[in-house]
């Protein structure tokens, strides 16, 4: 098990694979800016140390701004500003 920090958004992963728990998993996280996210997820290259994740760059939206980020395991993680 990991834990990982940013600033004060903290969450755990673990190496425990249950197929059922991935299928319309999404995780939303509400960060002070969608763009500051993104950089910040860009610097650290996941797409080129692990296989399957994929980063989908900052949209503006009517409600807000978010980024997204799909992990290897294929959880949806959205960071999102709200207006």
């Amino acid at each position: 098990m990991s834990l990982f920090v940013k600033d004060e958004l903290s969450f755990y992963l673990q190496d425990y694979f249950v197929e059922d728990w991935l299928n319309n998993s999404m995780v939303l996280a509400e960060v002070n800016s969608a763009e500051d996210y993104w950089t910040f997820l860009t610097s650290l290259e996941l797409e080129k140390k692990y296989p399957g994740c994929k980063l989908i760059p900052t949209q503006q939206n009517n409600w807000g701004e978010e980024c997204q980020l799909i992990d290897p395991s294929g959880v949806l993680w959205h960071f999102a500003k709200f207006n």
